[in-house]
């Protein structure tokens, strides 16, 4: 099964994860890698491994890379992969191990988030469907990031994928004051009845960061992983913070 799939990855960047993320790919024949015209050592990085075929492409939105990457895969299954994804030993043998004639058309697989490379108990990030068949597949867009759809069936994997950030906090500042200018554009122009809880939640500018907090290190048990836990916590409550300032701004606009 593993012959018959390949990874997909965008890149702009990411120098200070992406050698992990291809460590963990090494079973691959080929490797597809969308980058946004990176500045620093990724594509370096990416040219020393023989699997990586580097298309570049400029950015405008996640939906239309990943829709452009779909494009230059030729084999039946596809691996989306972020450039801080890395594959569990247990989640390659899971991939190993999937009949060639499946009847199943796309796999979800958890994720544990790591901070500093420790991974938590347990965090905000929901499974998510990586693995499909490419003729089978759209992006289509969900606020600042994307949602792959795929026609037929899909169930879940149980292995997990590590999402481990090694960027620094200046630059998840910089791409989370990004992303949350394109939420509030989500949020304020989407019918209520079409959003989720979360999202719905998310209008509630004061109450939203104080209740992620609180999920993050008591319900999701942050508490019980230490500093990183309360790291994790504390940025997942700026994140929200972040995006309630966006909305009141956005909000004081429309007013005047």
């Amino acid at each position: 099964m593993r012959e018959a799939i390949t990874p997909l990855i965008l890149t702009y960047n990411e120098a200070p994860n992406i050698h992990r993320t291809l460590e963990k790919l090494t079973w691959a024949k080929q490797i597809v890698v969308i980058d946004s015209y990176s500045t620093d050592e990724t594509l370096d990085l990416l040219q020393s491994i023989p699997q990586v075929e580097i298309f570049q492409r400029k950015f405008d939105t996640h939906t239309h890379q990943w829709n452009y990457g779909l494009k230059q895969v030729t084999s039946e299954w596809v691996l989306s992969l972020d450039a801080d994804y890395i594959l569990t030993d247990e989640l390659i043998t899971q991939l190993e191990n999937i009949p060639p004639d499946t009847q199943i058309d796309g796999y979800f697989v958890p994720f544990k988030y790591c901070v500093f490379g420790k991974p938590l108990r347990g965090t905000l990030l929901p499974p998510r469907q990586v693995l499909y068949r490419r003729e089978k597949a759209i992006y289509t867009d969900d606020g600042h990031t994307q949602q792959v759809k795929v026609k037929g069936k899909s169930t879940m994997l149980s292995a997990y994928i590590h999402h481990d950030d090694r960027k620094s906090l200046s630059r998840w500042l910089w791409a989370q004051d990004r992303y949350m200018i394109i939420e509030v554009q989500k949020l304020r122009h989407t019918p209520r009845e079409e959003l989720s809880f979360s999202d719905r939640l998310r209008q509630y500018k004061i109450i939203a960061p104080l209740v992620i907090f609180f999920y993050c290190l008591i319900i999701k048990g942050g508490i019980f992983d230490g500093w990183i836990g309360w790291y994790y916590a504390l940025q997942r409550t700026l994140a929200e913070i972040l995006l309630a300032l966006r909305l009141m701004e956005e909000e004081n606009k429309q007013d005047k």
